[in-house]
């Protein structure tokens, strides 16, 4: 894709971040969570899973395990168990209870409310940190990057990146800092709505007319 400058691209993003505000107003996140720390978890269980399905899982889980002190103490197979049909369960679970043990330990219960604390929780990259904060704190420390998130910001041409924290640093040169998880979320309702990983819908797409990869036909696979 052509190189435009950066007061053009930061120009063409907030006209993109407007259309997605306009059509997406209600947009927020869709994991169910009722404390700092359901949210975290429920993260943690999202990682190549759909919040639909950690939204089935976590009522009984949460039911059972509410907060980090009940989830520190519990038995490592019966959170296994409850997590199971998120996928990589095992893992997840040690995650999980190592990261309820570790808020217990270092930061007497309470979910840290900084991206250094965050990310030094097992399971709890940049993506998952930037998810609790934004939607449990209300701070943008950075910009969400999951699969939607990258796929659409490629094609859109703000970055040319893979790695996840590449196009976050790109995302974060051109966008207002109060909305870096406006945009990730609205990307991800619009990535599930319209623009599809194998089947993008450019015909009705409200961003057809700013996204150089349906103005050129080459809408790229992940």
């Amino acid at each position: 894709m052509p190189r435009i400058s950066h007061k053009a691209q930061i120009a063409r993003a907030l006209e993109v971040l407007t259309r997605l505000k306009s059509h997406y107003p209600d947009a927020t996140c869709s994991l169910d969570y009722e404390t700092p720390f359901q949210l975290l978890v429920a993260t943690i269980l999202s990682a190549q899973c759909t919040d639909e399905r950690v939204n089935k899982v976590t009522p009984p889980l949460f039911a059972r395990f509410p907060d980090a002190q009940s989830m520190a103490e519990a038995n490592p197979i019966e959170i296994e168990d409850l997590v199971k049909s998120t996928g990589f369960f095992r893992n997840k679970a040690k995650n999980i209870q190592a990261t309820a043990q570790k808020i217990v330990r270092e930061f007497d219960g309470v979910v840290p409310n900084t991206m250094e604390e965050l990310i030094t929780l097992p399971g709890a990259a940049r993506k998952t940190a930037n998810v609790v904060l934004a939607h449990a704190y209300g701070i943008n420390a950075g910009v969400t990057v999951d699969t939607h998130v990258k796929r659409l910001s490629n094609r859109l041409g703000f970055t040319d990146h893979d790695d996840p924290g590449k196009i976050e640093k790109d995302l974060m040169k051109i966008l207002p800092q109060p909305d870096w998880e406006s945009w990730s979320i609205r990307l991800i309702y619009h990535g599930r709505a319209t623009c599809g990983a194998r089947k993008p819908d450019c015909a009705s797409c409200f961003l057809v007319d700013l996204c150089p990869s349906a103005a050129q036909g080459v809408i790229s696979m992940p």
